[in-house]
């Protein structure tokens, strides 16, 4: 998988070193957000300027009706050999020596991939949850992906279908006569057909656990530290605010404007790439 990543820039040398010093401190907390994945071929729902990009499915609209459903799942079957294909960069992989160097003692991310996990990172709290889970909205039964894409294909023999990019949520785009003659899966312990992958759509909101998770980490850390991530939603923004309230160093890399540059004591407009590998050079 691959896609077109914005041009190198030279990197800011002052705040480079104020992250070092930073980060060499340890106990940080990490935030991730989709520029952490755009690297493996996973693009981000919003460009530099901070626009979106595509529109997402919603929450609201996924539960409306089977015909939403359908369009959702269409998608997202032929986009699923794709995404499920995406490997680490070289940014997961250093998050990951980070942790088991010691530094980082709690990582957050707000990306459904995997990518973290995959790259050697653990623990990882999943703040929107992962697209290789499957939850039946009407009983509560999960399934495995993989599982459910298979009773996909068995209820779709010969469904081809052509398709642009991948999108940020492991769907693609397909045309109306492609979507109308797919057929979805069915719960295997209630019939419904209300099966949603485990992640938070558009509109949805995070379980209040996981988010007090979250701030405990965030409180329990000597600095956050906001990786690819525009903040554009509250979801991940009241992480920094917390942080800021808190007195704690705010340290935030990414391409890009973003909601959280006046909390920020440290700002790298930059790429992950050029950044993180680095950063695990020069501290471990």
């Amino acid at each position: 998988m691959t896609t077109a990543l914005p041009p190198r820039t030279v990197l800011d040398e002052t705040g480079y070193a104020a992250l070092l010093a930073m980060v060499g401190r340890g106990s940080v907390a990490v935030l991730t957000g989709a520029g952490m994945s755009t690297a493996s071929g996973i693009p981000d729902y919003r460009g530099p300027d901070g626009r979106r990009r595509v529109q997402p499915m919603q929450h609201g609209e996924f539960l409306a009706s089977s015909g939403d459903r359908r369009r959702y799942w269409a998608r997202a079957y032929v986009g699923w050999a794709r995404f499920s294909a995406a490997r680490p960069n070289s940014a997961h992989r250093s998050i990951a020596r980070l942790q088991q160097a010691g530094l980082v003692d709690g990582l957050i991310t707000q990306n459904v991939d995997g990518l973290h996990q995959a790259g050697g990172a653990a623990p990882v709290l999943e703040l929107h949850g992962n697209l290789a889970r499957v939850v039946c909205l009407t009983c509560g039964e999960g399934y495995a992906r993989e599982q459910v894409h298979e009773w996909l294909r068995q209820a779709n023999p010969g469904f081809t279908a052509s398709s642009g990019d991948i999108r940020p949520d492991g769907d693609v785009v397909l045309a109306e006569a492609q979507v109308q003659r797919f057929r979805l899966a069915r719960c295997l312990v209630c019939g419904s057909d209300v099966l949603k992958p485990d992640v938070v759509f558009f509109g949805g909101s995070v379980a209040k656990p996981l988010v007090e998770r979250a701030f405990t980490i965030v409180q329990a850390a000597r600095s956050l530290l906001v990786l690819g991530s525009s903040l554009q939603v509250m979801s991940g923004y009241r992480f920094v605010r917390r942080a800021s309230a808190l007195g704690m160093p705010v340290a935030v890399v990414t391409r890009g404007a973003t909601r959280g540059d006046a909390q920020a004591t440290v700002r790298l407009d930059a790429l992950l790439g050029d950044v993180l590998p680095r950063l695990v050079a020069d501290l471990t």
